[in-house]
């Protein structure tokens, strides 16, 4: 049997969603938005890639509101382009 080294790994947690969260973070994902939450020292940011595009929101967080942000942009980009 290997021994093996605990991944010591940094998570910022969990966060509540909603269905219509999904619909959106589903509709961005189909079109090549997707958009996460990085570590950055103690604190997160958002990182969007956009078709393989990287683009880092310039604020850094604490996770709960980093959150917060990847599910406004999912909202925005779903929103810019699904007028109605």
């Amino acid at each position: 049997m290997a021994w093996m080294k605990k991944s010591s790994g940094k998570s910022p947690g969990y966060h509540i969603y909603t269905d219509e969260d999904m619909k959106r973070v589903q509709w961005c994902i189909d079109r090549k938005i997707k958009i996460a939450v990085i570590p950055n020292g103690t604190k997160w940011q958002v990182e969007l890639n956009i078709n393989d595009n990287i683009h880092l929101d310039p604020e850094i967080r604490e996770a709960s509101e980093a959150y917060k942000k990847l599910y406004e942009y999912y909202k925005y980009y779903y929103d810019k382009h699904n007028k109605q």
